[in-house]
Formats: C-alpha cells, structure tokens, sequence
C-alpha cells in the first residue's frame, strides 16, 4: 500500500466490514534491519517463526489490546496512547489509513506496521463454524524438500575402530521432508498439524522406537471466543504470561538493534505451537475463561515425551534405578545413540494463570502457577559448575506479574520462586519522554537455584539462572528520518558457569545511527561491544582463572531501490576478539544481496566473500529462504557464499519457491567435522518448496 497522496477523505468512507490483505514484507530484511546483532545465542528459528504468524494473522486495530499493539515492538507507550485514545474518542476505524490522523504516527511508522495490522469493522458473523472455514481465505497446504548434494560422513560405509567396533553412521537418507496444513481465522478458530523428517533421519514405523512414519509431527486446534470461553486448545501449545520468567512463548527478540521496546512481555496467553523445534512446547489441552470482565482464569495440563539417554546405577541395598543427566533438545534422530535416547522421558506439565485487568486496562496483575514433574530422576553430572541445577522428579513455580500504565510510563514486572526456594524476576520501566525520546530501565535478578524449564525472560543467559543485571536503553529521533539507538547492559554471575571457573561478570553496549530517506530505502551504522570472563585459553595453571575477554561488532548496511523492479542491499560486518594479555583477532564478511520482480517472479541472490582468523569471529548473516524457513548460517574461515532464491506464482492458488546455496573454502580441503563432514571445500543446499492455498 502506498500511502501518499491521502487527505482527511476517509471521512466519507462508508461503514461497513474492510479487510485488507497484509502488504507484503521481507521479513528477513525487516528482522535483520530491526533486531541485527551479530550473536549466536538467540533462537533465530523460532523468533521468525513467531514474527510470521504476527504477519500470516494481522490484529485487527479496531479490537486490539494494549497487550497485542506492545506485543509487535514497532511502537512507543506515547504512540499506544495516542492510538487508544483516538480509538476511544472517534470509535472504529473506517480504513488503514485512518492512522496516519493519529498523532505521532509518521508514515514510516505506519508503513513498519503496515504488515502485522488490519482494520475490520465490527459486525457479527452468524455463520456456522464449518462455514466460516470453507470462507476463510487462510487456507493451505506447504511442502517441502532439502538436501545436501556433497557427500557427508555420516552416509558413508563404516569403518572400523581400534577395538574392533562399527563407527556410528546415519541411519536414513541426507533428504529433508517437511509438510504442513493450516486453516485459521483470527480470534475465531485455527487448524493445523505439521511433518518433519531431518536429514539423515529415517522415515520409519516403528512403536519399539516411539517412530511413527515422520520422525516429527505436531498438531493444533484452537477456537476462540465461545461465550465466555476466550480460548480453547487441544493438542500442540504454548503460553505467555507476565515477562516470560514462568512461561514464555511469542516474539521475543531480546537485546538487539531495536533497543527499547523489546524489553517488555506482554500477556499474550495461550498460542498455538507451530514451529519444528521438539522441545519447549506443551502437548496436551489448555483453555481460558472469563470469570467476569476484570478476571479471567487459564488452565492448562500437558504430557510429552523428552529425549534422553538413560543411565543406570545401584544403592547400597543392591536396589537398581535409571536416571538421566540431561534433557536432550537437538530433536535430532539420526545414529542408533540419538534413536535410543527418543522419547525416553515422560514430562507432566499441570499450571494456571489467573488475571485481573482493570476497567481502562491500564493496570493488569496475574499469579502463575506452574507443576513439572519427570518420571525418571534427574541427576547432573558432578561439576562445580552445575551444584546448583535442578535436581529430583519435580518441580513447581509460583509468580506475581503486573503492569502499569500511567500517562507514557509503563511499569512491569515478573517475580517467581521455584520449590528449590530460588527467586528469579524482572522489574522495568519504558517510558516516551517525549516525541522524540523513549528510554527504558530494567532490572532482573535469577537466583543460581531458580530452576524455571519454560522461561525465555529478558537477559544474557540463553537460560533465566544464575545471574544478576541492570539494563538501561533509549532511543532518539533527532530529526525526521534519522534514529539514535543505543544500550548498555551490565551484568554478573554469583556462581560458576560451563567454561568459567569462578564468579564472573561482563558488560556490553550498543551504538546504532539509522537514516531512512524514504520507506524503501535504510542506511544504518552498528557498533557492539561486549566484555565477559571466561576461562584463559591454553592456561597451564592447575586451577583455570577467568579473565576478561572483549568482541566488538561492526556493521554498515545499505539497502535502496535501484530500478523499480530491482532492490539492492549491501552490507559490511566486522568484528575482533581479544583476551587479556593475549593477541587480536578478527573476522570479515562483505556482502551483496540484489532482489529482482518481475510480473509473478521474485528472484533474490547473494554474493559474500568472508575471512575470520578463528572461531570467535565467525559472522552471522541473514540470508532469505523459503517460505517458513530461516537461515542465519556462520561464515567461518576464509571463503566464499552464494545463493539464489527463485519464487514464482502458478496461479492464484499455487507458489513455488526454488533456493540454491553453497559456501567455497579456499583454504581447506574438507567441510566441517564428525558424522557431518565433507570431503571437498565446499557445501551446496538445495531446497525446493509448493504451496496450496485453497
């Protein structure tokens, strides 16, 4: 939708139903040019997949929540205010373009929301559900397939070790399978299930096993607003609450290039699971009702099945009992050792929320109870590092959360304990301090015993234990078209850490200038810094002393319409890393990204050179892929990427995408390591994708 040329006409706009079809985005760009940090320790693959859904299932602006508006990061307190208070004074937005009548709401604003927003007026539909289905126009059915075309290790013949003993090989074909179906409607109903089969996975009916055709298969239907019944789920789920330290699930980026409003959860409830990671998800039934306008209460209960190897060990009495070290999460099932460790573990999972939101809903407060418990023991490994992990059948956790608007400051904030008497919780504050300024403040706090298997809270740790932080952000809009970015997060870690041999700490901040001279086009400059301690490398000492280590990020990106059927997006990364008292190192990869459409034809490719002196400066990279796919692969070494990603439409009802991928090394002679090494220098993917809509 192009917005110029729009006057206060939209006045004479009849009043009835508008639905208007999500513009179309590339996500990729609109995550990378958001959210870009160069880092690892950020589940890219699920974070896409909940951005997707945002945009596959718009809100509709004329019923949305403060919750939802929050929930897309793409706007201000001041801005949520300006919009809930138009809303309340001049009643259902007539059309799309309605906002840009709204204070505060500049075009480059409104075209960033543009994707994830409707505008459908309010009329009831007293149609039967399976005729709203036949209706709905998001109906379709996705297939998939992928492979590498080198050979890998781990498919070929098997040889023999010093002991006489077969070498563990994969067990399937290097073909990736993935399949998936879904019918939905926003707030009204969703359907769906999802096939994978990884490479080197067998596609294979086997109960001894717990394989059952596709090594993976997930399922979801959901109907909402029934009565009093807001939601109810069977099947595949997840759930949002508070600020994400009891129960997470959603889009929640983190630290990043969009230093302020990712910061804040929002209470987003029960979601459907639709993504192909295997662990992380309830699997069960869920459903939430209205108690009365200010109250509601969710419930939910689950039963999975978790990977895990199985030991064994016998007590005193001669008394023999299996118990586990580790929850695998890898999903992968490809050798005879991955395949006895499927499913080993039975994960009963029994909680509930109950929320209280006031009249103007400016003010919401929830308890959250959660009940895990395992069927086989759970023992770590004895380390230092880990004295203080979960261990035991079960565990429970209990939280407050709340937040609180008043004028443009938002309060918020999530405090749990869990039955180790381990506290974990977040308190912030977001705040626009003007039109031009918004800044946040956050404090959090997780006991090295707090023990929470489903959180994803705010923080430095891929996982909410054992450590302390204060993070502050703020964002400055000097002039039209430029933005000032920036944040600095300090943190420390009370007890030890794989890798860290004591107590240790760290701080990191971030700096970025972005110049958006129209809406197609972005000229942004990036630099990180973050300092942790860690271990020294190749330290003979008898006890390993942690010492501070310092990586920085560097990034220019510019991206710009050359032609009007032709974008091209160039892009500079380069980074250093040093440990005290020893040498730098550093790592590069330029990059050109050139987009080409043309009637019903979309072609994107890449050309990338990249050297890294070693590991630590490997750079990750965004890269387009199919639909419902990411790849954010690490360019290490010396070498060069290429890629080329062709999508085109059949007709109205069927699309097809065909990608191309391959990274050349010119200094080695193999790809990669163990069961997934290449004989060659180089590593080419192909994948090729149709979809069905009905």
């Amino acid at each position: 939708m192009i917005l110029t040329g729009w006057t206060s006409g939209f006045l004479s706009i009849p009043a009835q139903a508008q639905e208007y079809p999500a513009k179309e985005i590339d996500l990729d760009n609109f995550v990378n040019n958001l959210f870009a940090v160069q880092d690892e320790d950020v589940n890219y693959e699920d974070l896409y997949e909940s951005l997707f859904q945002l945009y596959a299932h718009p809100i509709n602006l004329n019923d949305a929540s403060r919750e939802e508006l929050a929930a897309l990061y793409l706007l201000s307190e001041s801005q949520i205010n300006q919009f809930l208070q138009y809303r309340a004074k001049n009643g259902d937005l007539l059309s799309i373009y309605e906002l840009q009548a709204i204070p505060e709401f500049d075009l480059t604003t409104i075209y960033r929301l543009l994707p994830f927003v409707r505008v459908k007026y309010a009329n009831t539909d007293n149609r039967t559900l399976w005729q709203r289905m036949a209706a709905t126009p998001n109906h379709y059915f996705l297939l998939r397939y992928g492979r590498i075309l080198e050979e890998q290790k781990g498919y070929t013949a098997p040889d023999t070790n010093s002991r006489g003993e077969l070498s563990s090989r994969y067990q399937g074909s290097p073909d990736r399978w993935y399949a998936r179906y879904r019918i939905s409607q926003t707030k009204d109903f969703s359907f769906g299930f999802t096939l994978e089969k990884d490479a080197g996975e067998q596609m294979v009916w086997d109960p001894a096993t717990r394989r059952y055709g596709a090594d993976f298969f997930s399922f979801h239907a959901q109907l909402q607003n029934r009565g009093r019944w807001r939601n109810l789920l069977v099947g595949d789920f997840q759930i949002q609450f508070g600020q994400g330290v009891v129960l997470s699930a959603g889009f929640a980026p983190g630290k990043g290039a969009e230093t302020v409003q990712t910061v804040r959860r929002s209470n987003l409830g029960i979601r459907p699971y639709t993504s192909v990671l295997e662990s992380g998800f309830f699997r069960g039934a869920a459903g939430t009702y209205e108690l009365s306008p200010r109250f509601h209460l969710t419930g939910f209960v689950s039963r999975t099945r978790r990977d895990a190897n199985l030991l064994s060990q016998t007590d005193s009495l001669d008394v023999t009992e299996d118990f586990i070290q580790s929850i695998q999460v890898s999903g992968f099932h490809r050798t005879p050792t991955e395949i006895r460790g499927k499913g080993n573990i039975l994960v009963q999972d029994l909680g509930g929320n109950l929320l209280y939101g006031s009249r103007n809903r400016r003010f919401q407060a929830g308890l959250t109870f959660l009940h895990t418990r395992f069927d086989t023991r759970l023992e770590r490994k004895p380390a230092p590092y880990n004295q203080f992990e979960f261990r035991g059948k079960e565990n429970a956790l209990l939280s407050f959360s709340y937040t609180y608007s008043w004028r443009n400051i938002n309060l918020f904030g999530e405090w749990a304990r869990s039955s180790s008497g381990g506290v974990g919780g977040i308190s912030g504050v977001l705040a626009s301090l003007s039109p031009q300024v918004d800044a946040t403040l956050l404090y959090r706090r997780y006991d090295r015993h707090f023990h929470s298997f489903y959180a994803n809270a705010f923080g430095e740790n891929t996982r909410s234990i054992n450590e302390h932080g204060v993070y502050w952000g703020i964002k400055v809009t000097p002039i039209r078209k430029v933005i000032v970015s920036g944040y600095y997060d300090r943190f420390s870690f009370p007890w030890l850490k794989f890798g860290v041999d004591a107590p240790s700490g760290g701080h990191e901040y971030l700096l970025r200038l972005a110049y958006r001279p129209n809406k197609t086009s972005l000229l942004y400059v990036q630099f990180r810094e973050e300092q942790k301690d860690k271990n020294q490398t190749g330290s003979t000492l008898p006890v390993d002393v942690p010492i501070p280590t310092r990586r920085r990020n560097y990034a220019l990106s510019l991206s710009y319409p050359a032609l009007k059927f032709i974008t091209l997006q160039s892009l500079l990364q380069f980074s250093d890393y040093q440990q005290q008292g020893g040498s730098m190192t550093n790592g590069l990869a330029l990059i050109q990204d050139i987009g080409v459409e043309w009637r019903r034809f979309k072609l994107s490719t890449r050309f990338a050179l990249f050297d890294t002196d070693d590991y630590n400066n490997r750079q990750y990279v965004y890269e387009k892929d199919v639909l419902y796919s990411f790849s954010i692969p690490a360019y290490y070494n010396r070498g060069f990427r290429n890629y080329f990603l062709l999508q085109f439409r059949i007709n109205r009802q069927v699309d097809c995408w065909l990608r191309w991928a391959q990274t050349s090394l010119r200094d080695s002679d193999a790809f990669g390591s163990g069961l997934e090494q290449i004989n060659a220098p180089q590593k080419t993917d192909i994948r090729c994708q149709i979809r069905y809509q009905f």
